[in-house]
């Protein structure tokens, strides 16, 4: 295996991971920006108030995309395991 192809394959490692994970980590930071915005406004400084929105959000967020979510870790599980011999034999 040349240096080439192993920073190919942590780039891909790397990009799916962040592709898997950005759907649910975007939705909790713009729930959790509205909630601080709506807590400075009217001064109710809970730390419930903005915990359980955020988890439910992002439940429900992990809940429609999973479907999709696993399509993109089975993608990339097949390309890595056909790219397994190309990779051994140089």
């Amino acid at each position: 295996m040349t240096p080439d192809t192993a920073i190919d394959l942590g780039r891909q490692a790397i990009i799916t991971s962040l592709v898997i994970g950005a759907p649910v980590l975007l939705v909790g930071m713009a729930v959790g920006l509205l909630i601080g915005l709506l807590q400075a406004l009217t001064q109710v400084q809970d730390q419930t108030v903005s915990f359980v929105p955020k988890i439910v959000a992002m439940v429900i967020v992990l809940t429609l995309s999973l479907p999709w979510l696993l399509q993109r870790m089975v993608d990339y599980s097949q390309e890595l395991f056909v790219s397994i011999p190309l990779v051994i034999g140089g």
